[in-house]
């Protein structure tokens, strides 16, 4: 028979409303969920970017992916005493950076644009349209896996790392004892590796959410038990709630 999850580790900060599906998950399977990110994000210093030999000021639109790159190109701009023009464009890979924008300016549809699917490929038509523009590409240091169309599109761009992502360390006495671990990127299995070197699976449970983090899983020789993306479903919480299920069975007063 096989043995019940109680004790899961999801590799994400802590949800800031108490009304987030995982808590539901866990009153209804008694389960115990531990919110700890497996890596943590630091922004490059002014002098390292520097080092990239790429100046803002010879660009004339900006590519963000992530929010992090948002916070982390007006933080450089400030630090290295760049003047953000009102004419710079912005394009995002969805709505909510798009939105998200306007911490740092006033949200002006005319010079921000998104994909209207929340997916970077479908950005890139709209990049097409304004090809005369010179994009610079806000990265981090481990941002790779989505080039390949955009270099197929011929565009004008550059890619600036503007932030890395590293390990976020486990203490020694910090408990490891997890039934279950869910990821959500390939760097949170780096991160576990470089954290647990001697880590045997047994019947620890592992899922992920994304191709890219699946792929990671198997690249690391470790087997992965639960899908989220392949499974179809729109969002982890879901998945888990069907696997949860089929692994230590509907709770009585279900």
């Amino acid at each position: 028979m096989e043995k019940k999850i109680q004790k899961i580790l999801v590799s994400q900060p802590r949800p800031e409303s108490e009304k987030s599906p995982y808590f539901d998950l866990e009153k209804k399977y008694g389960v115990e969920l531990t919110f700890r990110p497996f890596i943590r994000v630091e922004g490059l210093t002014s002098r390292e970017f520097r080092s990239q030999k790429i100046s803002i000021s010879d660009f004339t639109a900006v590519i963000f992916t992530a929010r992090q790159a948002v916070d982390h190109f007006f933080r450089l701009c400030e630090e290295i005493r760049y003047q953000v023009p009102e004419g710079l464009k912005y394009f995002c890979s969805s709505e909510s950076i798009a939105l998200y924008i306007q911490k740092y300016i006033p949200y002006r549809k005319r010079k921000i644009f998104h994909s209207p699917t929340g997916r970077f490929d479908d950005l890139i038509p709209i990049l097409q349209k304004h090809h005369k523009e010179k994009y610079l590409f806000a990265v981090s240091d481990v941002n790779k896996d989505i080039l390949a169309n955009l270099e197929k599109s011929k565009l004008q761009y550059t890619r600036a790392i503007m932030y890395r992502t590293v390990a976020n360390d486990f203490g020694p006495d910090e408990p490891f004892d997890y039934d279950m671990l869910i990821f959500f990127s390939p760097e949170g299995i780096k991160a576990l590796q470089k954290n647990f070197p001697d880590f045997d699976q047994a019947e620890t449970h592992i899922a992920t959410f994304g191709k890219t983090t699946a792929q990671a899983v198997a690249d690391a020789g470790l087997r992965l038990d639960l899908d989220g993306s392949s499974a179809g479903s729109k969002s982890i919480t879901a998945t888990l709630d069907s696997y949860l299920e089929q692994v230590n069975g509907l709770p009585e007063d279900a």
